[in-house]
């Protein structure tokens, strides 16, 4: 069997801070649930099990989706320091990462749709809002575990330069989505982009989805760009910032070129605004994730 397979020894003291780190993300991923329906005043159970509300049940899955991203980073993080050190800092940065997971749906919901009760719509199942809510969350948590990656050590510097930076990114997401809502309004008699996804226009909602994913992933890319200042607060914010925006905007313009060769002949704007048609915007999910997974690991992500 050895001849046939090799296999990286792992010391017993490895394996315990593993076993430790899964036990306390099982922990912290209860308490999301928890949260989640305390916030919503509805039993989590009820909805998913006796109401069969697969938009709720989508919803859920960002949020649970979005904390393991963020936990993905902190596992493994305190390794060797001993295990009430790993165990508190598995802890912290687990609540600190649901903290900001939390905030950037209510930043989501409040700025960026603000003119949709996602809650509400979620409720009377509406899957095109329940996509982009749980894409929102998922976004937030990639960003974030990039730069909790992309500090050094576990002290408040590092916190702050987690919270800050996470912020700055934030931003970012909501004015590409004040753009993708002036172009679609521009291309659609000044109609509405939020109004669209509360009808239930699904093909739009995927397609913002990928703009969504596909933003998170080529600003997170940032980290392979900057050097991280344990003290330097604004060259930091700064720093993400400015990248942030060359990335995003070049994205954009690498999927418009995308579909424009791709689609070639065919008006995708109208395919997906007016036609609802879902295989296009499928195609604009695609080229959007696709694009930042290799522009990430061109840049070394």
């Amino acid at each position: 069997m050895e001849a046939l397979v090799k296999l990286v020894p792992l010391s017993q003291e490895l394996l315990i801070y593993l076993a430790m780190d899964v036990g306390i993300a099982l922990v912290l991923l209860m308490l999301m649930k928890w949260l989640t329906g305390a916030s919503r005043e509805y039993s989590v159970t009820e909805e998913l099990g006796v109401k069969d509300n697969f938009a709720f049940g989508i919803s859920i899955a960002g949020g649970m989706l979005s904390l393991c991203i963020v936990l993905s980073s902190v596992v493994g993080r305190h390794v060797g320091l001993g295990y009430q050190e790993a165990a508190l800092g598995m802890v912290i940065f687990g609540v600190v990462g649901i903290m900001l997971v939390k905030f950037g749906r209510y930043a989501h919901d409040k700025l960026v749709l603000n003119k949709v009760d996602t809650h509400e719509m979620i409720a009377q199942r509406s899957v095109s809002v329940a996509l982009v809510d749980a894409a929102s969350l998922v976004a937030s948590a990639i960003v974030l575990r990039n730069i909790t990656i992309w500090v050094d050590g576990s002290d408040m510097n590092a916190l702050i330069a987690i919270v800050t930076g996470f912020s700055v990114v934030l931003i970012m997401l909501l004015v590409m989505t004040r753009i993708f809502e002036f172009r679609y309004a521009k291309d659609n008699q000044n109609d509405s982009f939020q109004g669209a996804l509360e009808k239930g226009q699904l093909a739009l909602a995927i397609e913002h989805t990928g703009n969504l994913l596909g933003t998170a992933m080529i600003v997170s890319a940032a980290k392979n760009l900057l050097i991280y200042n344990p003290s330097g607060y604004v060259s930091n914010v700064t720093g993400w910032l400015i990248v942030s925006v060359g990335l995003a905007l070049a994205l954009h313009l690498l999927v418009l070129i995308s579909k424009n060769i791709i689609l070639f002949g065919m008006d995708f704007r109208q395919e997906v605004d007016q036609q609802h048609n879902v295989g296009v915007a499928a195609v604009g999910f695609t080229l959007s994730i696709g694009n930042a997974m290799i522009i990430n690991a061109v840049l070394g992500g």
